[in-house]
């Protein structure tokens, strides 16, 4: 059977996923769990709450309340985690519980160190339908869930509401209007870069190519293809790239730019449009506190309208195998991932919680730079292709590599996406 990789944007289509019986415990689990006497280790990555020790002792002493057991909460740095992860799945040293990178999720379960989670969301009530859809498929492999979404963020864009103030111009709400909004930047403001494109910045690309109908890659049984070369993926990429060759609302630099580039630009005043993610506008002011009240967000539109997706960064919690007391590592999970304690990360972070009800408040919010990231992460955030090889295809910078021959002029648009796609699609398939 096809299946399509970028999830639909309705709210309810992750209900379709398939159920699995988790080996370490039953779901009749809605209750309390006895844990009396027993602890469990959790791994959590370090800085993404640059201070959750008064969060960690909150959540460790209700959930002794609610439990009798015990938290061991170990931060970890993600830039040693990985490493940290695959050394403790081979010795099968793994903790209880720990914090996986989106893209970590499907690699981890591929190798057979992951509990399914997917009786116990089933057993709480409209639980399932009330994940966010986008981190829901990115913890999900094979049609299991193994990643409870926790907390994300999504690029949307970001813009200086005072130039475009000035102008007379309004948020873009269709690629038309990204061009029209950027030819006025271009000639009332020469030393302000429209639009700059950012050739070392992966995910700066995809939302073009969803927001023309294309594709990433799609499975066909068990066999992955890279559509970046479809037409639709064509007319997309080719109208990202084209805002810097044909539009010049970049510049020549910025075919090197990653995203932390993009956003020293912005800071200093350079940039009046660009992609950006949810968690950056408090940074930016601060940086540049003379930005304070000129920076506005929009969702990323549609070719014609509406909302591309965009794909979603952020973390689950996932249950490790190794642990000697599923349901007890089950009742933490959900009390960080849900209700009150998923409402307190998120506004610590600055990220969004990884369920619509905790979302609440973000999606009632008329705050210019918080509104529209809440409508793009419910309504268009998306996942890059869920399988252990996508690691790969970030390795290697197949996309990266792609957008960046054609900035360069290397490439045209045809030849570097033929070129891109039967890179990946070989990655994909290894």
């Amino acid at each position: 059977m096809h299946k399509r990789i970028l999830p639909a944007v309705a709210l309810g289509a992750v209900a379709t996923l398939g159920l699995a019986a988790c080996a370490g415990g039953s779901a009749d689990n809605g209750g309390a769990v006895d844990g009396e006497g027993q602890e469990l280790t959790v791994w959590i990555m370090k800085g993404t709450n640059p201070d959750a020790s008064a969060f960690y002792d909150e959540v460790s002493d209700a959930f002794e309340d609610e439990t009798g057991a015990t938290v061991k909460i170990e931060e970890i740095q993600w830039a040693d985690a990985h490493d940290r992860f695959v050394t403790s799945i081979a010795g099968g040293t793994t903790p209880d519980i720990a914090e996986t990178g989106t893209t970590w999720t499907a690699e981890f379960a591929d190798a057979g160190a992951l509990e399914p989670l997917d009786e116990y969301v089933d057993a709480e009530k409209g639980l399932r339908d009330d994940l966010v859809e986008g981190l829901a498929v990115a913890g999900t492999y094979e049609d299991e869930l193994y990643g409870m979404p926790w907390y994300a963020g999504v690029r949307s864009i970001v813009y200086r509401t005072d130039v475009f103030e000035e102008l007379g111009l309004e948020a873009p709400k269709t690629w038309d209007d990204i061009v029209t909004a950027g030819e006025a930047i271009k000639a009332a403001k020469p030393d302000m870069l429209p639009f700059p494109v950012a050739g070392d910045a992966e995910f700066q690309v995809y939302p073009w190519v969803w927001g023309a109908g294309g594709e990433v890659a799609t499975l066909d049984g068990k066999t992955w293809t890279s559509e970046l070369d479809s037409k639709e993926s064509q007319a997309g990429i080719e109208f990202y790239t084209g805002l810097a060759t044909e539009h010049g609302f970049s510049s020549a630099g910025a075919t090197t730019w990653k995203e932390t580039d993009l956003r020293d630009s912005f800071t200093q005043g350079n940039v009046a449009m660009m992609l950006s993610g949810s968690w950056t506008p408090k940074a930016l002011i601060e940086a540049n506190p003379e930005l304070e009240g000129k920076i506005g967000a929009a969702v990323i539109p549609g070719e014609d309208g509406g909302i591309a997706p965009s794909v979603l960064g952020g973390s689950h919690l996932s249950v490790f195998n190794t642990t000697e007391n599923a349901d007890l590592a089950w009742q933490f999970v959900k009390l960080m991932t849900t209700g009150e304690f998923a409402e307190k990360w998120a506004d610590e972070t600055g990220y969004f919680p990884g369920v619509q009800s905790a979302m609440e408040e973000a999606l009632a919010s008329t705050d210019p730079l918080v509104a529209p990231f809440a409508q793009q992460m419910v309504e268009g955030g998306a996942s890059v292709p869920v399988t252990p090889n996508f690691g790969a295809v970030q390795a290697k910078k197949t996309t990266n590599s792609m957008i960046q021959a054609i900035l360069s002029g290397q490439k045209d648009v045809a030849t570097a996406t033929k070129d891109a796609a039967a890179e990946m699609t070989d990655l994909l398939n290894q």
